[in-house]
């Protein structure tokens, strides 16, 4: 992802983005129209993309959204890789982008290239100790298996679950997103497609973010949510 992000260009792209969208005009059709109107680089297109949507998806999604606390005695299932790859963003200090419905991005599109490093531990440190107060009845952590180590990684949670007496398990599998639809319970996820179509969700690895201890930091990760203006102006950083 390149740093050398134009705030006040992408501030202006986004609310004309933003206003095409909520008139019904096609997603990928408009953000082309609106990236070559201000002459966006791709990752700024991707920040759009990732962060901006119709008023009626943010209010919708927002609705879904349930506290940290809310979490308690409830079954968690978390969305592996979305969740590790947010907290690792803020473990380094990549720019994350705090969307229009309320929930926090990684914007590096990793995903399908994700690899397994000493942050992914950290990460899985974390969210062991937000686990461990938060008490869920059950957690289930869902890893993609086409991505590369993700059965270590389904053994390295599953271990946490059983040292920390937490109810639960961990597993990969090729399409996980056909086990969070229709899930009875929590999401833990920032995926729209899996947002909405479920009826709880929780930013686990926002929340993360957003309270990640000074001396777990590499750069100054609590400056890099990149957050949008309600009206023209600078964009800037948290």
């Amino acid at each position: 992802m390149n740093n050398k992000l134009r705030f006040k260009d992408l501030q202006e792209a986004a609310e004309d983005f933003r206003y095409l969208l909520n008139r019904g005009y096609p997603r990928k059709a408009t953000l082309e129209l609106v990236g070559n109107r201000y002459g966006l680089t791709f990752d700024e297109r991707h920040l759009l993309h990732r962060g901006v949507f119709p008023s009626s998806d943010s209010e919708s999604r927002r609705k879904k959204r349930i506290s940290i606390e809310e979490v308690r005695n409830k079954d968690l299932a978390i969305d592996g890789h979305n969740v590790l790859i947010t907290i690792e963003a803020g473990l380094s200090g990549r720019p994350l982008i705090l969307g229009d419905d309320g929930f926090i991005r990684d914007i590096s599109g990793l995903s399908g290239n994700f690899k397994k490093t000493e942050l992914t531990r950290q990460a899985l440190q974390l969210l062991s100790a937000v686990l461990k107060r938060i008490k869920p009845r059950r957690t289930l952590f869902l890893f993609d298996s086409p991505i590369s180590k993700s059965g270590e990684l389904a053994r390295e949670a599953r271990n946490i679950l059983k040292r920390e007496n937490l109810p639960g398990d961990s597993v990969a599998v090729k399409v996980p997103e056909k086990m969070m639809i229709g899930f009875l319970g929590v999401i833990a996820t920032s995926d729209t497609a899996i947002i909405d179509q479920s009826k709880k969700v929780v930013d686990l690895a926002g929340y993360i973010v957003k309270n990640l201890p000074l001396r777990r930091l590499k750069s100054a990760a609590t400056y890099s949510i990149i957050r949008w203006r309600k009206k023209r102006g600078i964009l800037g950083k948290k």
